[in-house]
């Protein structure tokens, strides 16, 4: 399975609890360096939670299943200020 593929089922894992909250995430792209850049799709790419969403679901789901990933970032998601 390639690191692409890994990423995706490692997403699986979290996928419907974000589409029972109406978002959803797509790999945007994973860097030479392995760097997964995502985008939060619908309520996801919109909710005051979606920054602990990332951090403490999808990225937590993704650093556990494929260990060679160096960090996880949303390309549409801005920090909390």
């Amino acid at each position: 399975m390639n690191l692409t593929e890994q990423v995706e089922q490692a997403l699986e894992s979290i996928r419907p609890y974000l589409i029972a909250d109406g978002g959803d995430v797509a790999i945007e792209e994973i860097t030479e360096d392995n760097v997964v850049k995502l985008k939060l799709l619908g309520n996801c790419g919109s909710c005051k939670m979606s920054f602990m969403t990332m951090k403490a679901g999808i990225e937590q789901a993704i650093m556990k299943s494929v260990p060679q990933i160096t960090s996880v970032v949303a390309i549409n998601l801005a920090e909390p200020v």
